[in-house]
């Protein structure tokens, strides 16, 4: 569903090169919301756009009914947009 149609950019089709997995899609169907991949010090991070909103700038890749937004500054750097991608914070264990 995409809720941010007031971004210019349309679906990329000349991005078509950039493979989106299976666990992506199955991951962003599951949370029911797009996703926008943004540069981080350790890399492309794939974050809701609740916690990342898109730019006006963002090429935009269809992913099943969702869309992940992609900075302009990571897609020439990209092929595959992986679970490797996505944050997991690990619970901190009381009393350590």
């Amino acid at each position: 569903m995409d809720s941010y149609s007031n971004n210019r950019a349309s679906v990329a089709d000349s991005f078509s090169e950039i493979h989106i997995s299976d666990d992506v899609i199955a991951y962003i169907k599951k949370k029911k919301t797009d996703f926008r991949i943004s540069t981080s010090c350790g890399g492309p991070v794939l974050l809701p756009v609740s916690y990342k909103p898109p730019k006006k700038t963002d090429i935009r890749l269809r992913a099943g009914e969702y869309i992940i937004y992609v900075s302009i500054h990571q897609v020439s750097y990209m092929s595959e947009i992986h679970m490797g991608m996505v944050p997991f914070y690990q619970e901190r264990t009381v009393g350590v």
